[in-house]
């Protein structure tokens, strides 16, 4: 459903004017820590993902945003006013949820209008459609939900959150109702949605690809910490963590030892069977050492597969490897190999005609540039570094 103001005088309360900061925001429930003193720096006007497994603390953040639960301790501020303990009426903030709640007794142009009226606004039907217009749903403006698809419920849902022009919108997994190919049409629309009017989106969400396509800025959360922010870009490419490399898209991670730490580029003995491997200096930890027990990441999509002990001069290669499963998906064929001692790893080979086709069964060279690896600190490998997108 989405949040709007309650009474008249929320409407003449001072808005923000700026962006949304967290400080040191803890909430517990009894015992269990749902979010564990986190800070974030939202600007105004931007789009900005909450990206995480179920359970991570990203709704309940942004519930406290809502104002729906208050936090155990820190602050919330909305540019220069704190709004920590402001009621939910009295905040500049509304909010979608994954269940539109559309009232359907009423038209859709009345959804829309409903909270502006609330508030005795004098042009809440003229506010309403230049609403809809917004969305492209003023041609069903006379309608009721009920003879609406989901998608078009969920763009009204969203036209009865920006009417009221918020300061913050914030939208809890509202996509999570479409099938796949309306939630990427959405996925387009609410990115334009929000460039046009220019309202601060706050998106939670457990879909990468709904946060890299829409976002301006992505916030990994993990047991109610944040792993990593930044440009989606940077946390794919340039992943801090283990954890944020596997859940933000599929990587491989091969557990090795930092055998030298030069200048320009680090090199990683594995474990199994200790091949000598390469990565660029500035993709490892600031700290790194000799000696260092680490993992080394490729994506799938960085690797080829060459014929059996032919390799790639000048990049990593590891021989040996076994192709054990096939999946040809349209725009690229994903395959999985086993390394012997390593175990499975993937690789994607986007369909372009011309390159090696292996079959299940054969032996192959599993081969990637220098420049397309990283390492990270740690030596444990996420169960869901393989086959789990998040």
């Amino acid at each position: 459903m989405t949040q709007t103001a309650a009474d008249p005088a929320a409407a003449s309360a001072p808005t923000a004017g700026g962006g949304l900061r967290l400080r040191s925001v803890r909430k517990e429930f009894g015992e269990a820590v749902a979010v564990d003193g986190i800070d974030l720096d939202v600007p105004a006007g931007s789009f900005f993902a909450l990206l995480g497994p179920s359970g991570c603390g990203k709704t309940t953040t942004l519930r406290m945003v809502a104002g729906l639960e208050h936090p155990t301790s820190g602050t919330i501020s909305l540019g220069d006013r704190d709004i920590t303990h402001t009621k939910p009426y009295q905040r500049p903030v509304n909010t979608v949820f994954q269940s539109y709640a559309l009232f359907p007794h009423l038209s859709v142009v009345d959804n829309v209008a409903f909270g502006l009226r609330r508030r005795r606004v004098g042009d809440a039907r003229r506010q309403a459609m230049e609403a809809l217009e917004l969305v492209e749903l003023a041609h069903v403006s006379a309608k009721r939900p009920s003879q609406l698809s989901g998608g078009m419920q969920q763009r009204v849902a969203l036209a009865r959150a920006v009417v009221n022009r918020p300061d913050v919108l914030l939208l809890d997994e509202p996509l999570g109702a479409l099938d796949l190919k309306l939630r990427r049409q959405m996925q387009v629309e609410l990115k334009r949605i929000q460039t046009e009017v220019g309202i601060t989106f706050v998106h939670v969400t457990h879909d990468q690809e709904e946060a890299m396509t829409m976002a301006d800025t992505v916030a990994v959360m993990n047991a109610g910490r944040i792993e990593q922010l930044g440009r989606p870009e940077d946390l794919y490419d340039s992943p801090a963590t283990p954890f944020a490399a596997t859940f933000l898209g599929q990587c491989n991670l091969l557990p090795g030892t930092l055998a030298t730490v030069g200048a320009d580029r680090v090199e990683v003995v594995l474990d199994a069977g200790g091949a000598r491997l390469v990565a660029p200096r500035d993709r490892a930890p600031a700290d790194a050492a000799e000696g260092q027990q680490v993992l080394l990441g490729v994506r799938p999509e960085k690797a080829v597969l060459t014929a059996a002990g032919t390799g790639t001069p000048g990049g990593n290669v590891l021989g040996h490897a076994r192709v054990v499963d096939r999946s040809y998906t349209g725009v690229s064929t994903q395959y999985l190999v086993e390394l012997p001692g390593v175990g499975r790893l993937s690789v994607f080979h986007q369909n372009l005609g011309g390159s090696a086709d292996p079959h299940v069964g054969e032996q192959v060279d599993l081969c990637w540039a220098a420049e397309h690896g990283f390492v990270l600190a740690g030596h444990e490998v996420p169960v869901t570094s393989v086959d789990d997108e998040g």
